[in-house]
């Protein structure tokens, strides 16, 4: 919560949930990657929050650009990116699409597979490719699948074919997991990444880049350390693992980058039981999974909430959504305490909802249009 934030929200009309996101804090964010890896390439993860005045901001800062579908290199470029800047970093593409971002400029392609390696020697011709690694994820909040990637094993010989098939196999990827609380999460991945380095070397190839990824925490419940901590650790892992030959680096922050500039405003629908015996209230807002709150499946991501009653006394409640749909309550598991003056009508304010809130709402599930968001 900010102070800009803070005096949107008093003059604005009542229109439902909303998102506001504050740009002074992106910016800092930005400065900050900026000057904690001084010499790696930041890559904006564009499906954190693709509003069109966030990539104009970033843009305009020299950030670079990972675009998951042709739809947000298209965004990145009205943004005013070059096409020198973007990344076409999702590992499954149809092949009409990366003909498309080939057409559009776009020379940069992850890979994690053979199949994947033809797509793009067939629609990008010469373009440069990086093959994703799998990672344990150990120490994310968000952990991520297997869905995305191959075992470190095996991407020498993807990026070996796509050496025979005309493209240049420049480097290595991998992801240690969204809101990875531990810094030293890419020491692990890099030692994996360093032993593709040699075994391609000895093929011939002559790998020159590593994509750290994302997986820079914002602040929910928990404090994370701080990005310049997870610069010096990420550059003690390159300089053990690399020497003094550290390649060129890429990052790719979403959360990292917007997390904590949004803050929702919602209100409160209903508080009620479901036995008079209960100790535990329902708490149902006018917004939830499907309104944007999706990274509150299984409870990982736990959001601070504010609310107008803070200092009053607790209990414990489940929070749930203002949908019909079952599966529409964020904290069941481990009910969340809140005053037990809550009323309805409240107005709660959720903090670090800047990533992964307005593009995940549903268009109108219900009938409930979607997260309102402003950038101010």
């Amino acid at each position: 919560m900010t102070a800009r934030i803070r005096q949107f929200l008093r003059k604005r009309a009542e229109d439902g949930p909303c998102l506001v996101v504050d740009l002074d804090v992106v910016r800092e964010n930005y400065l900050a990657f900026a000057k904690a890896l001084p010499d790696t390439k930041v890559f904006y993860a564009v499906k954190a929050n693709p509003a069109p005045e966030v990539l104009a901001l970033l843009a305009a800062l020299g950030s670079s650009f990972d675009a998951a579908s042709v739809t947000e290199i298209e965004m990145a470029l009205a943004a005013g990116a070059t096409a020198d800047r973007i990344s076409f970093g999702n590992t499954i593409k149809k092949e009409r699409d990366v003909a498309r971002a080939y057409a559009l400029g776009v020379r940069l392609y992850a890979v994690d597979c053979i199949a994947e390696v033809e797509k793009i020697a067939r629609a990008a011709p010469g373009a440069r490719v990086f093959c994703r690694i799998l990672s344990d994820c150990v120490g994310a909040e968000w952990p991520l699948s297997r869905k995305c990637g191959c075992e470190p094993a095996m991407a020498p010989d993807v990026l070996e074919h796509a050496h025979r098939l005309g493209l240049t196999a420049c480097g290595v990827s991998f992801h240690v997991g969204s809101q990875q609380r531990n810094p030293q999460a890419w020491d692990r991945a890099l030692a994996s990444v360093a032993a593709v380095f040699r075994e391609c070397g000895e093929r011939g190839i002559n790998l020159v880049m590593v994509n750290l990824g994302g997986g820079f925490p914002t602040r929910y419940l928990k404090n994370v350390p701080t990005v310049k901590t997870y610069g010096s650790a990420i550059f003690r892992a390159l300089r053990r693992h690399f020497g003094n030959r550290i390649p060129e680096t890429i990052i790719e922050p979403g959360r990292g980058m917007i997390g904590n500039a949004g803050v929702i405003e919602a209100e409160v629908v209903l508080v009620s039981k479901k036995n008079e015996n209960d100790d535990v209230r329902w708490v149902y807002l006018d917004i939830g999974k499907f309104g944007g709150l999706a990274e509150t499946m299984d409870e990982s991501i736990r959001y601070p909430i504010r609310t107008p009653r803070d200092g009053d006394d607790l209990a414990p409640c489940v929070i749930a959504g203002p949908t019909c749909d079952s599966a529409d309550v964020m904290y069941e598991r481990e009910p969340y305490a809140l005053p037990i003056s809550l009323e309805i009508g409240d107005k709660l304010l959720i903090e670090g909802t800047g990533a992964y809130t307005a593009t995940y709402a549903s268009v109108a599930f219900n009938g409930f249009p979607p997260l309102k968001t402003y950038h101010i």
